[in-house]
C-alpha cells in the first residue's frame, strides 16, 4: 500500500498526461499534412464508383483541435491535474468548499447564533426555527428516517414518543452529535431453536400478541435468565443501554414471529452515525428542536 502513496506516482501521472497531450498533437499534425500528387483512397468503395478519399483534415478543423491542446496545457498550469501539482492559482475543491462555508456563515451565522441561545423546547414551537430545522433534517436525516420522520424497518420512527435512548432535549442532542450504536447479541447457539422460539412467544406476549401459552411459560424462564439485564424484568427496556421496550407495540425490526426469532437467534446491530463533524453546535441545536417537534 505504501507504493501507492509514494512520490513516484505523482511524477508518473504528470509525465503520462503530458506525453498523451503531445501524442495527440503529433497525431493531429500527421493527419493534417498535405501530400503532393494524386490523393489516395482509403480502400473503401460503394456502388462501384463511390470511393472514400484519404484527404487531410480541413485547416479550420485542425486549428480547433490545436486550440484544445493549448487550452489543456494552460489549464494544467493554472489548476491541479499533474499529480500533486497544485496549479499556480492554488485552487482546490476543499478551498472552494471552505470559501462557500465561510460565505454562508457570514450570511446566516447571526441567525443561527440567535437560535442557539434559545431553549430547544421553545424552538420546537418556533415556525422560523422549524423551517430551518426541516431543511437540515431533509439534508442529513431523511435518508434513514424518511422525509416525514416516520422511519422504516430498522430505522426508528421519530414521530411517536417511543425512544430507545431517551427523548429529552439533552439526550436527543447527544444522539445527533455523538451517534449511537445499538447491539443485540445473538442467542441462537446458546438457546437452540426451541429455546429461541419459546422466548419469541414470551416476548410477543408482553405486547398482547397471540402466542402459545405453553411456549410462553417456558420462554419466561429463559427470558429471566438471559434478557432481564438489558430489557428489565417487566420487559420495558433500558434507555441507558438503548434496549427497547418489549411491552409496547412499537417494533424496530418487525413483530412477526419469524422476525422476532431471527432477532433473538442472530442478534442485531444498529448504527446511528455521529453528525458533530458535519454540523456545528448551532445547527445540531436546531435539528434537535425539529426532531422534538415531530413527536409533539
Amino acid at each position: 500500500m505504501n507504493d501507492f502513496t509514494s512520490g513516484f506516482w505523482d511524477v508518473y501521472i504528470g509525465i503520462l498526461t503530458l506525453v498523451s497531450i503531445a501524442a495527440c498533437g503529433v497525431f493531429l499534425w500527421s493527419q493534417s499534412v498535405r501530400k503532393a500528387g494524386p490523393v489516395e483512397t482509403t480502400g473503401h468503395q460503394w456502388d462501384e464508383d463511390l470511393a472514400e478519399y484519404n484527404n487531410p483534415l480541413p485547416r479550420w478543423w485542425s486549428w480547433l483541435f490545436y486550440l484544445t491542446i493549448v487550452f489543456s496545457l494552460v489549464y494544467l498550469v493554472l489548476y491541479p491535474g499533474l499529480g500533486s501539482w497544485p496549479g499556480t492559482l492554488g485552487w482546490s475543491q476543499l478551498g472552494e468548499l471552505k470559501a462557500e462555508q465561510e460565505a454562508a456563515e457570514k450570511q446566516f451565522g447571526p441567525l443561527y447564533r440567535k437560535f442557539a441561545a434559545m431553549d430547544a423546547e421553545a424552538l420546537a414551537r418556533d415556525p422560523e426555527a422549524l423551517a430551518i430545522g426541516q431543511k437540515l433534517f431533509l439534508n442529513n436525516c431523511a435518508q434513514c428516517h424518511a422525509s416525514d420522520g416516520a422511519g422504516s424497518r430498522g430505522f426508528p420512527n421519530l414521530t411517536d414518543r417511543d425512544w430507545l435512548w431517551g427523548g429529552d432535549p439533552k439526550t436527543v442532542k447527544a444522539t445527533i452529535a455523538e451517534g449511537r450504536t445499538g447491539v443485540m447479541p445473538p442467542f441462537g447457539a446458546a438457546l437452540g431453536a426451541e429455546g429461541v422460539k419459546n422466548v419469541a412467544h414470551y416476548v410477543r406476549s408482553l405486547s398482547g400478541m397471540s402466542t402459545d401459552s405453553l411456549r410462553v411459560a417456558f420462554g419466561k424462564e429463559i427470558y429471566a435468565q438471559n434478557c432481564v439485564a438489558c430489557h428489565g424484568a417487566d420487559g420495558k427496556g433500558n434507555p441507558a443501554l438503548g434496549a427497547p421496550n418489549l411491552a409496547d407495540r412499537t417494533w424496530l425490526h418487525g413483530s412477526a414471529e419469524p422476525v422476532v426469532m431471527e432477532t433473538i437467534a442472530r442478534g442485531r446491530q444498529n448504527q446511528m452515525p455521529a453528525h458533530k463533524a458535519l454540523l456545528d453546535e448551532a445547527r445540531i441545536h436546531l435539528l434537535t428542536a425539529y426532531v422534538l417537534s415531530l413527536s409533539r
